[in-house]
């Protein structure tokens, strides 16, 4: 099997994370890495592995691809000059800081014929997984509205993140937790949402982004909300979905802090046999899983899609 040789743009906790899967596969090869805090040291950096000094230097390494870990307002200039140096391209989310980036990324991928992947690892979670599968087999029918809350509590530094500047990142919780909860809306229903309203404000924070978002989305006679938070002081994520003949929630997922566990896939079908006591009660399940190999299964995927094989398709990319 031929190796597949890499690089990677931006070298702090996610391109480390990145580093270490490829690393434990032996038909990826890491050749080259670029950073810019000198500073950053780490144990999946290793003495045959090649630092630029840019990230056009980067490019000029003998690669086949690229995996773009940098802020945000990068992402869209590192990944259109990647396709067009013939790379495909691993790129976290978000995949551009405005619309206007985006549609430059979308035309010089329809011209690359080359991979382009985002980081949305939630996909690759068993929950999100065994619920995409039941969701697919239509065993509770069509699908009648969705509801995501997604938050975190900041930690004592968190005005310093640079996910809080605006200059960098272009936006706050809604572009950093809140794209994963809208990504799994599209994802594990197969449909696109359009926006009917949104509310974004700063209520806690002393940063120049939202630490709050509300957004109400539409798709047919589909309805969903979600709420993204930086001042949710115990973590949560759930996602609940509900059918015709009952729901499913996906509540808590597996994290390195493990603030967000347990992670749980919970089912339930709709009770209408006994009007006194089973309506609005009825039987559950849970399923409790216990293993986070998200970033292992990204990776994979990402792979098979460069050497052609099936793949989880992702939007446009």
């Amino acid at each position: 099997m031929t190796m597949i040789k890499v690089g990677i743009a931006g070298f702090g906790k996610m391109g480390q994370i990145r580093a270490r899967e490829i690393q434990k596969r032996n038909d990826v090869k890491l050749i080259a890495i670029f950073e810019q805090q000198t500073d950053i040291e780490s144990e999946n950096s290793s003495s045959d592995i090649m630092r630029c000094n840019s990230y056009d230097d980067l490019l000029k390494h003998e690669l086949d691809a690229v995996f773009i870990c940098a802020y945000n307002n990068v992402a869209a200039e590192y990944t259109i000059k990647a396709l067009q140096t013939g790379l495909h391209v691993f790129c976290e989310k978000p995949p551009a800081k405005n619309c206007a980036e985006l549609s430059n990324v979308i035309a010089t991928e329809k011209a690359s014929n080359k991979t382009l992947k985002y980081g949305f690892n939630h996909r690759f979670h068993y929950s999100v997984m065994e619920a995409k599968k039941r969701i697919d087999s239509n065993e509770l029918g069509r699908l009648l509205w969705i509801r995501g809350v997604y938050g975190k509590a900041g930690s004592i530094d968190y005005r310093d993140n640079w996910r809080n500047f605006r200059q960098y990142s272009g936006g706050g919780i809604l572009m950093d937790q809140g794209i994963h909860m809208l990504d799994l809306f599209h994802y594990l229903t197969g449909r696109r949402f359009d926006v009917i309203s949104s509310l974004l404000s700063n209520t806690y924070w002393d940063v120049d982004v939202e630490d709050n978002a509300i957004v109400s989305l539409q798709s047919d006679n589909v309805i969903a909300t979600m709420h993204s938070s930086a001042t949710q002081w115990r973590h949560k994520f759930l996602l609940e979905m509900c059918f015709e003949s009952g729901y499913i929630n996906l509540d808590g997922i597996l994290s390195d802090s493990r603030s967000y566990a347990p992670e749980t896939l919970i089912t339930g079908k709709r009770e209408f046999e006994d009007v006194t006591y089973a309506m609005g009660k009825p039987i559950e399940q849970t399923i409790w899983f216990e293993n986070d190999d998200s970033w292992k299964l990204e990776l994979e995927d990402f792979v098979s899609a460069i050497r052609g094989n099936n793949a989880v398709k992702q939007g446009n990319s």
